[in-house]
């Protein structure tokens, strides 16, 4: 303690100037502490909810994942394997008439076929070589086809009957195929909804009309993500047997 002009004083300013400037010195490098603990915090807070919304991404995408293989087994139905499912018009539905520029030339209308089972075999065309194998392959089951009840087989692709022509004479193919290049009859059948080229080219479509002109049944190979281009003729009459309707 200090004595001035008799009165009795507990600390002098200058001391209460020092200890004032210490506590804020003290006050601000506390903040200084927190602030560092702060942002030191932030960037693993920012990474944990990073992580916490790939997971739920991830999560989400094997659910939907999970849902499209589940469709697919429900599309599949009838064993082969191969992906496809039945597009519109369908089974129990009147088949589009047409009449088409054949490759042996001349004209083929589906009312040729009035009073037979035929298969329609819609295909991408000149570029997809698979699509004419699977026309090779067609022809060299002709027996199981007639024990299944197809009585003749017609191809239907969007090239020029000239380029067709020349086509199947070099594959050494038979089949009537027609061609449809402006789409009208793909279009009709949507048969064109089906293809890797979008809808300027069709994909691999099979559709058996009845005696009456009743589709009895129908398989769509060529979607996504699969664009099944060829599959061998027993594997689609595995299909055809299991799906056809009477």
């Amino acid at each position: 303690m200090s004595k001035t002009s008799g009165k009795t004083t507990n600390q002098s300013p200058v001391g209460k100037r020092v200890r004032q400037t210490q506590t804020r010195q003290h006050q601000q490098a506390n903040r200084s502490i927190r602030d560092v603990r702060d942002s030191s915090h932030r960037p693993v807070w920012t990474i944990a909810g990073v992580l916490v919304v790939v997971l739920v991404v991830a999560v989400l995408y094997l659910i939907y994942q999970n849902s499209q293989r589940n469709q697919a087994t429900t599309a599949t139905g009838g064993g082969s394997g191969f992906r496809h499912t039945a597009g519109q018009p369908g089974v129990g539905t009147a088949a589009p008439a047409f009449t088409l520029a054949a490759s042996e030339g001349g004209q083929v209308s589906l009312a040729d076929f009035r009073g037979k089972s035929v298969l329609l075999y819609f295909q991408e065309g000149l570029s997809c070589q698979p699509c004419w194998d699977q026309i090779k392959d067609l022809e060299q089951n002709q027996q199981a086809l007639k024990n299944a009840g197809v009585d003749a087989v017609v191809s239907i692709t969007t090239d020029p009957a000239t380029l067709i022509a020349q086509k199947m004479a070099d594959e050494k193919l038979s089949t009537t195929v027609l061609s449809d290049p402006d789409l009208a009859v793909s279009r009709a059948y949507h048969a064109n909804s089906y293809g890797m080229m979008g809808d300027m080219r069709d994909g691999h479509s099979f559709l058996l009309v009845g005696l009456d002109g009743t589709i009895r049944w129908r398989a769509d190979y060529g979607g996504s993500p699969d664009y099944t281009m060829f599959l061998p003729t027993q594997k689609m009459l595995t299909d055809l047997a299991t799906e056809r309707k009477p």
